[in-house]
């Protein structure tokens, strides 16, 4: 239907009034205009509510929602890089890993006499003279002279000591004279115990050859551990000016190590074995390396589908300074990753039958910014030296290297060189023990920043390995079953060997289960934004919508009307200063129009016809009114005062 011509008139009116929106001349009045026409029902009721008890529970509550809404967005944002972890089961073939075998002892005692004859003699004589120990005359009786060939030079300056009560007073090995100690104190034991029976201590003294006085002392609760620690000591200064062809001759074959060998059920030899030379463990073998391309994989658990070998031990020829415990070391891994024995290798016990279950599982992690992982080490700052996949141990191992070069000039002996450097020994760098003892401190209580540059890997692979030991060979099979193994090695050994040189290892899956645990992103953007809309729904029943009001009003609005009185700040400014300067008077045109409220219109109320016609005009500047129909039939002097000349020219006719 047509609409009545009374709400024609109103609406016209509406139309026409001021609008008190965006064009609100204050800030007041806009903020007023927001509250009254906002969707959110805390702002209109600040406005609208009678009494200032209410209007105040009003703020209060609204103020709380806004303070609410920011807490928990806050919240939602920084919770947003969270991740689940999902643990995944599968039953499938997997592949075998490599497993890296290691005699205990690195190199053969007898090939290494020539080499070693020297230390053994210093070590044996710091026995005899500390703890009253002797090998037996025909043993100890040598040449007088070899006590000075090349490096008792080098025993002089580094020579086993013996404290009394905890003093500073020390007894040499060499010359049985005491003497003053001075250098700070380092105890390479975790706890030194003092029994009461016996206050002596072991140790040695490592003095920094460019400057006498700075020394360091390394005392030993036992005897063993020092002179252990002394041993290797010169030990790595001996086999650091030994080239590498050499060592590999000097330690054990592949023949000499492995007498038989099974996989998955099948025969297998030395061919399947790759040699690897590990600067503290000799020669060690890895089968399954994937070096020829296959990787072998299994599909039946237990250990009849393993790998079993018996290892050929050959206690005989160990050496009785450098290892005290007899045996293999081994280590199961990756075929990309680098094989860290003398950190996690598990020991093999000889006469015994040792069975390693594994279980597989594979781990992800997801890098930045979910955690402080890497994915392929590129993006830290170390060299890796070993060729292999980026590890934490990897990258740990490499830092301290380059630490090790960079300060003492030369490479620490356990680990492999970089790119120019050669391994330390006391003739070309008579300081690097000084130099090696207080980095290595350093690196231990975390000065170097190594474990703060070295990150996690984001992707690994972990055996889990369950270890069960049996006596092998058993008391009744013992005599046969060593008989055929001394005539299977027969060529290379011309004794019946005995069960303490031997080791059976049994390396197997227990189940063929894959676990597969990875991170997921617990957020996603949909998530995030739904989380938001929740959150402004319950404590302000707002949306997007509202959101991009307040942007607006605000905001861009708010700014708006700031820059216009700026702005016209500015112009009246500018034009009273031309005023000045010409000396005119102020023209009507000059001055601007300033808004103002309506006392007529009352807050609450729509407008309406009477009260649009009492709306007052602008004082000062009147504009033109629009004149009244031209009609002859209407009187209308009494409701227009100022007749324009026209009408009045009509009314006389």
């Amino acid at each position: 239907g047509a609409m009545a011509p009374g709400k024609k008139i109103t609406a016209r009116i509406k139309r026409t009034l001021p609008v008190k929106g965006p064009q609100a001349p204050t800030l007041s009045e806009l903020m007023r205009w927001y509250c009254l026409n906002t969707n959110t029902h805390g702002c209109r009721r600040i406005v609208v509510s009678r009494g200032r008890l209410r209007r105040f529970i009003w703020i209060l509550l609204t103020l709380s929602a806004v303070g609410l809404i920011l807490w928990q967005c806050a919240e939602l944002l920084m919770n947003y890089y969270s991740a689940s972890v999902s643990v995944t089961v599968q039953f499938q073939k997997l592949p075998f890993p490599a497993v890296t075998i290691c005699n205990i002892n690195p190199y053969k005692y007898s090939s290494m006499k020539d080499y070693l004859s020297e230390l053994d003699k210093e070590t044996k004589k710091a026995l005899e003279t500390f703890y009253g120990f002797s090998e037996g005359k025909s043993k100890v009786r040598r040449s007088v002279d070899e006590w000075n060939s090349t490096g008792s030079d080098f025993f002089k300056q580094i020579p086993l000591l013996k404290f009394e009560d905890f003093s500073r007073t020390a007894t040499d090995l060499r010359s049985g004279h005491k003497r003053k100690i001075e250098g700070s104190v380092f105890h390479k034991d975790s706890s030194i115990v003092n029994s009461g029976d016996s206050n002596d201590i072991i140790g040695f003294q490592l003095c920094d050859a460019n400057n006498s006085s700075e020394c360091a002392l390394y005392t030993f609760s036992s005897g063993v551990n020092a002179i252990q620690e002394w041993y290797k000591l010169h030990y790595m200064n001996i086999m650091a000016q030994i080239p590498l062809e050499t060592k590999e001759k000097l330690s054990y074959s592949a023949d000499d190590l492995l007498l038989t060998c099974f996989f998955d059920g099948l025969s297998c030899d030395k061919r399947h074995f790759t040699r690897f030379h590990h600067p503290l463990h000799g020669n060690c073998y890895t089968f399954n390396s994937g070096e020829n391309g296959t990787i072998l994989s299994t599909s039946t658990g237990g250990s009849e589908y393993g790998l079993q070998v018996v290892l050929y031990i050959d206690e005989a020829d160990y050496n009785p300074f450098l290892v005290t415990s007899t045996g293999a070391k081994i280590i199961v891994h990756d075929q990309n990753e680098y094989p860290f024995i003398e950190d996690i290798g598990t020991e093999i016990e000889t006469a015994a039958a040792t069975s390693i279950g594994m279980h597989f599982t594979r781990s992800r992690k997801l890098s930045k910014p979910y955690s402080d992982c890497t994915e392929t080490g590129a993006d830290i700052p170390v060299e890796n030296l070993y060729n292999k996949s980026y590890s934490l141990q990897i990258c740990l191992h490499s830092c301290f290297q380059k630490a090790m070069v960079d300060s003492c000039g030369c490479a620490q002996y356990a680990q492999p060189l970089p790119a120019g450097a050669e391994y330390c020994n006391y003739k070309k760098n008579p300081n690097w023990m000084y130099c090696y003892y207080r980095l290595h401190e350093k690196f231990v209580k975390e000065q170097l920043g190594c474990q703060q540059i070295c990150k996690d890997a984001c992707s690994f692979k972990e055996w889990a390995l369950t270890t069960s030991i049996a006596q092998w060979p058993s008391t009744v099979s013992e005599d046969w079953m060593l008989r055929v193994l001394s005539w299977d090695k027969g060529q290379k050994i011309n004794k019946k060997l005995n069960k303490t040189d031997l080791a059976n290892l049994m390396v197997f899956y227990k189940d063929l289960n894959e676990r597969f645990i990875s991170e997921n992103p617990a957020n996603t953007l949909v998530i995030l934004l739904s989380n938001f809309g929740g959150q402004l729904g319950l404590w302000m029943s707002c949306s997007v919508v509202c959101v991009i009001e307040i942007v607006e009003v605000f905001f861009i609005d708010s700014l708006s009307i700031v820059m216009r009185r700026q702005w016209q700040k500015a112009k009246k400014w500018w034009n009273d200063r031309k005023r000045d300067r010409s000396g005119k008077a102020p023209q009507a045109g000059d001055l601007e129009r300033q808004g103002h409220d309506n006392p007529v219109c009352i807050d609450e109320d729509l407008p309406t016809f009477n009260t649009a016609l009492r709306l007052p005009l602008p004082q000062d500047n009147p504009l033109p009114r629009t004149p009244p129909p031209n009609y002859s039939t209407l009187r209308l002097e009494t409701a227009f005062t100022e007749q324009l000349p026209d009408t009045l020219e009509v009314g006389q006719h």
